[in-house]
């Protein structure tokens, strides 16, 4: 399948339904008209529950700053890589994005059509949905990463990832849904919050949003206070995360 750079307009899975396999790409937007707004996401190896807010996966470290394990030249359509101590399943990283970090060709980003499997220290070779931009060499290094929509799991007390959004439905575990990332949603909070002003992601409870403190929090920005819900309830939230 190429590209889908127009928003798209007919879908084949309910907004508040959960199917096994996917119905849409991952990181398809849907928006409504009352200004909520919603990807297409596959859950983790955690079931998730409504009104929780999620993260990315978080990155796998032995697949950063990786080497290049063959050259590419221009306009190739397939990128090798020498993974670290930690294997790769078939596909974890489709529709997810290789950047390269260091050496000839650094500072350009290619979306992953598919890959094999490759075990911990092997070569992988990556068909890209782009043609390759700059020749590499093997002195080229690269970074995996998977898409932000794909296997989200709960926003732990300090985020490995970014927050991407909040699940309108409960999720089984590796289930494919809508996550909430921009508009009004009943998020959980934790503690005090006020009515217009900013939230946070919680370090005191996993997915549970908090007040923004000037100077002390640390964690990114999920969107303001619409309605003001007693602590350990769910408030109404105007989400507006990045990426929507």
């Amino acid at each position: 399948m190429p590209y889908v750079e127009q928003e798209k307009k007919i879908f084949a899975q309910g907004l508040f339904d959960v199917s096994t396999t996917a119905l849409e790409r991952v990181g398809t937007i849907r928006t409504l008209d009352d200004g909520r707004k919603f990807a297409y996401a596959k859950n983790g190896a955690v079931a998730l529950v409504a009104g929780k807010l999620c993260q990315s996966a978080a990155p796998v470290a032995n697949h950063l700053n990786i080497a290049v394990a063959a050259a590419a030249a221009v306009d190739d359509s397939t990128i090798t890589v020498t993974l670290g101590a930690t294997a790769a399943s078939v596909n974890d990283y489709q529709n997810g994005f290789l950047h390269t970090n260091d050496a000839a060709g650094e500072g350009f980003i290619y979306k992953v059509k598919s890959h094999p499997a490759a075990n911990a220290s092997a070569s992988l070779v990556l068909t890209l949905y782009d043609k390759v931009r700059f020749a590499l060499t093997t002195a080229s290094e690269a970074t995996l990463t998977k898409h932000p929509e794909k296997d989200v799991i709960l926003c732990p007390t300090t985020l490995t990832s970014q927050p991407i959004g909040v699940p309108v439905v409960d999720v089984a575990i590796d289930n494919f849904f809508w996550i909430q990332g921009a508009g009004p949603c009943a998020v959980l909070t934790d503690g005090v919050v006020v009515v217009g002003e900013t939230v946070v992601a919680s370090n005191g409870v996993a997915g549970a949003v908090e007040d923004f403190v000037p100077g002390t929090s640390l964690s990114a920005i999920v969107g303001s206070v619409l309605r003001v819900n007693a602590d350990t309830e769910y408030s109404l939230i105007n989400l507006a995360i990045h990426g929507f």
